[in-house]
């Protein structure tokens, strides 16, 4: 069980190191060497993991498919909204989400390897039916069309406002005010008034997922 938890860890170490390489330089100009330095691990540690830098960037885009940190919510809708903002907070302090983007944004790296993109949609669609199920959508809305345009959006949002808006708002701030934007669209009135999108959502969520954590590490 220890060897098995070392190479749990090794492996994330590796990817991390490979987010944060991938982030900072891009794909193509990203190298096995640099990758190597940051994570601290021997060449051959790294290709008991991943065989080739593709393989590295194919972890790292899996990786990115995260929902740790969320806690379930009677709303779907809402379990929905800290999705994004959870993303919103971890992202700029974690290059293994953040690296993603830049790999997706990447035409080139894109025919390599795809994106994140097409899991991510089809994981909001899965929520969001359920949210329709239960009522808390309006009767027209298509979770798949919405699930579309909210991946779209919410990458949209990290790569144009971070890049081209200097107006001191944080991701988190900008996610949330997409998500006033977007919610009025598909929430049914009497839920869209309890669903809370204010820029410390993400933060708060994590918080408490990262005691629940730390309490049962130290059980």
């Amino acid at each position: 069980m220890a060897k098995q938890a070392r190479a749990i860890q090794t492996r994330r170490t590796i990817l991390e190191a490979a987010g944060a390489v991938f982030d900072e330089f891009g794909y193509e100009s990203a190298t096995i060497a640099e990758i190597l330095s940051r994570a601290g691990v021997t060449k051959g540690a790294l290709y008991f993991h991943f065989a080739s830098k593709e393989e590295l960037a194919r972890g790292v885009l899996e990786a990115a498919l995260t929902t740790e940190g969320i806690i379930p919510q009677e709303s779907r809708l809402q379990e929905f909204v800290d999705i994004g903002m959870v993303l919103a907070h971890r992202l700029p302090q974690e290059p293994v989400l953040s690296a993603p983007i830049r790999l997706s944004a990447d035409r080139k790296a894109r025919e390599l390897f795809g994106t994140s993109w097409a899991g991510w949609i089809d994981f909001a669609t899965e929520l969001l039916g359920v949210a329709k199920e239960q009522g808390e959508l309006l009767p027209h809305v298509d979770p798949a069309q919405v699930a579309m345009v909210f991946v779209s959006a919410w990458t949209g949002v990290e790569i144009v406002a971070t890049a081209a808006v200097e107006d001191g708002a944080t991701l988190e701030q900008r996610i949330g005010v997409m998500y006033d934007h977007l919610l009025p669209s598909i929430a049914v009135p009497a839920l869209l008034r309890t669903l809370d999108t204010a820029p410390d959502r993400g933060a708060r969520i994590w918080a408490v997922h990262q005691a629940a954590a730390e309490a049962v590490a130290a059980s």
